[in-house]
Parts: C-alpha cells; sequence; structure tokens
C-alpha cells in the first residue's frame, strides 16, 4: 500500500505554476499573452471560473498588474505573469505596489533579450531588472526554480511572503523551465502551510492605514469592508495622505525596505553540496543549475574536489552563505545564462582572496555538463 499524500501528474513548469498559485489561495489573475508564458494564463481562464475565481486578459502588461494590484486591495489573492518585454512595461507599478505595500505575485518567465530578443529560448538576464527595474529605494523579493516541482513550491512560498510582508514577489522561471516536463507532486491542500495577510484589529474610526507595529508591517485592511485608506504612489504619512516632508519619508523608506532585510534569514534559501572539502565551488540558479551539479558530481568522480550552491532566493540577496563558502574555498565559478548579473554580487560579497570565475552561456540554449567540466578542468590546472 502506497504511503504516497497528494497526487501525482506529469506537468510542464507554466502549469505547474498554475497549480501552486491555486492551491496557495489565488482567487484573482490579470493578464496578457506572451511567450513563453502563455500557458500560465491559458490555463488560470480555464482553472479560476469554476472555483469562484476571476480570470480577466487585459490589453497589456501595464493594464495586467495595475488590475492584479486593485484586486490584492480587496482581499483577493492575485498574480500576473509575463515575459521580459511585458516584464519592462510592469516596472512602473511594481513600484506602485511596494510604496503602497500591497501583495502580488508576478511571474517573469526569461527569455532572451533585449527589445523582443529570443522569443522562445530561455535566458537569465532579468536578475538585475527584478531588483532595480522600478525607479527609487525599495525592496523586492524574488525565487528562482529549478525544476518543475519548485515551479509548483516555490509559487506557494511566493504567496505565503507576499502575504506576509505586504510585497511583490517575483517568480524567475525561464523559458526552459516553462516547457519541460517532469514527474510532480501536487500536494493535498491540508498538508500546504497558507500565510494570510495581517489584518486590523481595532474597529475602522481607529485604524491608521500604514501605522506599523515592531514587525514593520502594518496591517492591512480590506477596501470595501468599511475601512477607510487612501493609497498613493507618493510619499505618504501613517494615514496614507501624500506629504514631502523629509523626516517621514526617510522613515517611510527605510521601514519598508527593512521589513525585508530584516527578515533575510527567514525569507533566503538555497541548496548546497559537497562543499565541505571543495576546493572550488559552482554556483547558480535556475535551470543553469542542473547541469551545474550534474558537472559537480562528474567532477568528483574524477577526483576533482568540487562543491555545488544554487541560490534559490535571488533578492534578497542571501550574502550570509556566498561568504561561509568562500571562507573554505578560494574558487569560485558562477555559472548564469547571461554577461554577469548575480556575478557581480558574488563578487562584492566573496572574502578577499577568493578568485571568482565566470562562464556565461547566451543564446538560449542550456548549460551542458561537458562544458562546465571543462571550465573546471580549465582553472584547476
Amino acid at each position: 500500500m502506497s504511503n504516497q499524500r497528494g497526487k501525482i501528474d506529469f506537468l510542464q513548469g507554466n502549469d505547474a505554476i498554475v497549480e501552486g498559485a491555486l492551491l496557495a489561495g489565488c482567487r484573482f489573475f490579470a493578464g496578457y499573452p506572451i511567450t513563453p508564458s502563455s500557458e500560465i494564463m491559458e490555463s488560470m481562464a480555464a482553472k479560476l471560473p469554476p472555483i469562484g475565481g476571476v480570470f480577466v486578459q487585459m490589453e497589456d502588461e501595464l493594464g495586467s498588474i495595475a488590475a492584479a494590484i486593485g484586486a490584492s486591495l480587496t482581499g483577493v489573492k492575485a498574480m500576473t505573469a509575463t515575459s521580459g518585454p511585458g516584464f519592462s512595461l510592469m516596472q512602473e507599478n511594481i513600484g506602485l505596489a511596494i510604496m503602497c505595500e500591497v501583495p502580488i505575485v508576478i511571474v517573469n518567465v526569461m527569455r532572451g533579450g533585449p527589445s523582443t530578443g529570443l522569443p522562445t529560448k530561455a535566458s537569465q538576464a532579468d536578475v538585475m531588472q527584478a531588483k532595480w527595474g522600478h525607479h527609487g529605494d525599495g525592496e523586492v523579493i524574488a525565487l528562482s526554480p529549478w525544476s518543475v516541482q519548485e515551479c509548483l513550491d516555490l509559487t506557494i512560498k511566493a504567496f505565503n511572503l507576499a502575504e506576509e510582508y505586504r510585497t511583490p514577489v517575483i517568480i524567475l522561471s525561464d523559458a526552459i523551465l516553462a516547457h519541460l516536463r517532469e514527474v510532480v507532486t501536487i500536494p493535498d491542500h491540508e498538508e500546504i502551510k497558507i500565510v494570510e495577510r495581517k489584518y486590523p484589529k481595532v474597529p475602522p474610526e481607529e485604524f491608521v492605514p500604514f501605522k506599523a507595529d515592531e514587525s514593520l508591517i502594518p496591517p492591512m485592511a480590506t477596501l470595501g469592508k468599511g475601512y477607510k485608506i487612501h493609497y498613493t504612489g507618493l510619499s505618504h504619512d501613517e494615514r496614507g495622505y501624500p506629504t514631502d516632508d523629509p523626516e517621514n519619508y526617510r522613515k517611510l523608506i527605510e521601514r519598508i525596505i527593512a521589513k525585508i532585510r530584516n527578515n533575510i534569514d527567514k525569507i533566503a534559501s538555497w541548496d548546497v553540496k559537497f562543499v565541505e572539502d571543495a576546493e572550488i565551488v559552482l554556483i547558480s540558479y535556475g535551470s543553469s543549475a542542473r547541469a551545474a551539479l550534474q558537472a559537480c558530481i562528474d567532477a568528483r568522480k574524477q577526483g576533482y574536489k568540487v562543491g555545488f550552491l544554487r541560490l534559490i532566493t535571488i533578492w534578497p540577496f542571501p550574502e550570509k552563505i556566498v561568504k561561509k563558502i568562500s571562507e573554505n574555498s578560494n574558487q569560485i565559478l558562477v555559472l548564469e545564462q547571461n554577461m554577469g548579473q548575480v556575478l557581480h554580487l558574488i563578487k562584492e560579497t566573496v572574502e578577499e582572496g577568493a578568485k571568482v570565475y565566470f562562464h556565461p552561456k547566451l543564446g538560449g540554449e542550456p548549460f551542458t555538463p561537458q562544458e562546465i567540466l571543462k571550465q573546471i578542468r580549465r582553472i584547476t590546472g
């Protein structure tokens, strides 16, 4: 008799994201079709209405994220999905969600760019845009799955983090994962940890919309439930009303940033293997990390002392684990499908004396273990 809990299915990454979103409680999706994320929208269109959810195809990506923000303000867990050019169009409203502290989940199925680039080929070149694409200071959370199972699992985590920290959370998938099919366990709903946003504990007449306690996260009232709330992208006071007072602005921005940075140890996650005796450590994330791990295993069979670190949380960047690894191994090989983005974060983080090497992959094709193994041999002599 099987002890398996949940349902086994054979899904592509985009469909696994949909399953994770529905399990997390997502009941609103607004989107616009764009390769290679379109299956997320198509599946949401089919699956949301039968369970009481709402699907809206918007006129463009600007409208999509605006609609998701509005839905979230009414108390509904909301998501949108896109790829490179659409993600660029969403940046202004990502900034709005940060300033108004609105929990939403944004899926970016990365593809080759700039501009329309390689619509059907993978890239990992939106990492910096995920953090810095909006103007001004602010923090976001960005997660990077490496398997179809993790597309499901990290989508659930993304909704939980968005609700807990009142912030946009970005899932950085890519064109490889989007259409890769693997066996997936879809857990039973009762087996899943679900986090709900913090609601006010005071009556409407006593409620101050952006007044936070020691957690730095204000409770969030639902529009239409009797609470007066003023939302604006302008610098605002605790009541939500615009003010350009410098001291007020400083406190507001510092709080919005600190509510994430102060909780890096709770938010950040990674996967580490074989680092105890490693003379060189491979650092990668997303679909690229699949080949990196196989290269690490193959290299160790050939006598090379190679370690492996996969970043699951990209933002906030998990500095502690990178610094710790560089204390024991003075050679780091960074593998990304771009010209170097996480590379710069690692260079800034490693201990003095550690040498950081970089092997990029462009053109939309995945890394192979063989080409990574060749780089290992070149570095180690």
